[in-house]
């Protein structure tokens, strides 16, 4: 378990992470909304702090507020029904200049009582601020390119690789093929003596799954093109260039790279399902899968786009699943719903329970701007079954 030393870092590396994406967006464009479902960018400049605030400062340590305004406009995010977008304009929001000073005092009235707060509010923080890193990077994905400072490619340093990479020419889409999981025991959820989970991970129970079959890739783009090209829409992330697909990019458009995976809705992965005459597995499944397949290099932020679904196939003669970790998210058929014995932080109720409510589905895994600290197994990610500017991939079962 980290000492609080070690968290403390923690906090302070997971702040830079943030601090770096908001630098990415030019100052013009600090009051634009990206993705219509979701806060203008300002918004989470100030959430990220404004959360720190009230859950350490207020809640923690009971500290006297300094500016409950801010407390509460930038205390929660969205997630509003299809057909309800937020009506607020840019003349409703403080100035970055306010922002940026209510920021600052909360983290060194933070960091000054860092030693006295629970390791649990540690964690919580964290975690909150690392999953808003890849929000966030959603939300960049969808600015217009001349909104961003383009990120040149950085040296190879330690264990971190280049930001950004060039897909091979040309390079086949891998053939299709399943890999035979045997019946046995899905472990779920998180118990003993674990650092940290959130609400939706506890308790830990364990789930009979029959023997499957599973696709040993992530479907890729060149698969789904071929659905597109029978009459399915086209996925978010691609762009037609007068009748050639690309790949719309974090910091350009690419000629359609056919073996990456492809970022779809949940819906979209359910269609190409039924289409091949498959489905999608259960988050039981996945958790069968995941006991024989080995990480993907490309998680943790180390990249801002896919790369090959067979990258990491290393061709050592063991046949079992690719990237179920890493390199996208999965979309499962399981709807998120409460374990058993479920019970929501008494600090932050509203984590989980408002999405127990048949709408949104289970993604397992990781993507490319998952932090490495919550691609363990028991993380449970989930969206809206018509989402599309996640980083969500699939694979198929065989019925």
């Amino acid at each position: 378990m980290p000492s609080q030393s070690a968290l403390a870092r923690e906090l302070s590396e997971a702040r830079e992470r943030t601090d770096e994406l908001f630098r990415i967006v030019r100052p013009d464009s600090l009051y634009e909304r990206p993705i219509p479902e979701r806060h203008r960018i300002i918004f989470y400049i100030g959430h990220l702090e404004a959360f720190d605030w009230n859950l350490i400062g207020r809640h923690a340590l009971g500290l006297a507020g300094f500016h409950p305004e801010f407390d509460k406009l930038f205390a929660f995010g969205i997630d509003p029904p299809p057909g309800e977008l937020p009506s607020d304009k840019p003349s409703d929001w403080p100035s970055l200049a306010e922002v940026e000073r209510y920021n600052g005092r909360t983290r060194d009235e933070i960091d000054a009582a860092l030693a006295e707060v629970a390791e649990q509010f540690l964690h919580t923080a964290i975690e909150h601020r690392l999953m808003h890193a890849e929000t966030f990077a959603y939300i960049l994905h969808n600015m217009p390119y001349a909104s961003k400072r383009a990120q040149a490619p950085i040296p190879e340093k330690g264990d971190r690789p280049i930001f950004r990479h060039k897909p091979a020419e040309n390079a086949p889409v891998p053939v299709f093929r399943t890999i035979e999981i045997p019946a046995g025991t899905a472990q779920l959820g998180l118990g003993g003596e674990q650092a940290f989970g959130w609400d939706n991970e506890f308790q830990a129970h364990a789930v009979d799954v029959p023997a499957f079959s599973i696709g040993k890739y992530k479907v890729t783009n060149g698969e789904y093109l071929e659905f597109v090209r029978a009459g399915a829409e086209a996925p978010f992330f691609w762009t037609d260039q007068g009748g050639r697909w690309s790949y719309r990019g974090m910091f350009g458009e690419i000629p359609l790279p056919l073996d990456w995976p492809v970022y779809v809705t949940q819906r979209q992965a359910t269609e190409y399902a039924q289409w091949r005459g498959m489905r999608l597995p259960t988050e039981a499944e996945f958790h069968r899968a995941a006991e024989y397949s080995p990480a993907s290099t490309n998680l943790d932020f180390r990249r801002w786009d896919p790369m090959p679904v067979n990258a990491d196939d290393r061709g050592n003669g063991v046949e079992h699943p690719m990237q179920l970790i890493g390199n996208g998210w999965e979309w499962t058929s399981t709807v998120f719903a409460p374990f058993p014995g479920f019970q929501p932080f008494p600090y932050y109720t509203n984590y989980s329970e408002p999405f127990f409510d048949r709408q949104h589905y289970v993604l397992k895994g990781a993507s490319p701007r998952t932090a490495a600290r919550l691609a363990r197994p028991s993380f449970r990610n989930w969206f809206r079954g018509e989402y599309p500017y996640i980083y969500a991939t699939f694979r198929l079962v065989e019925p």
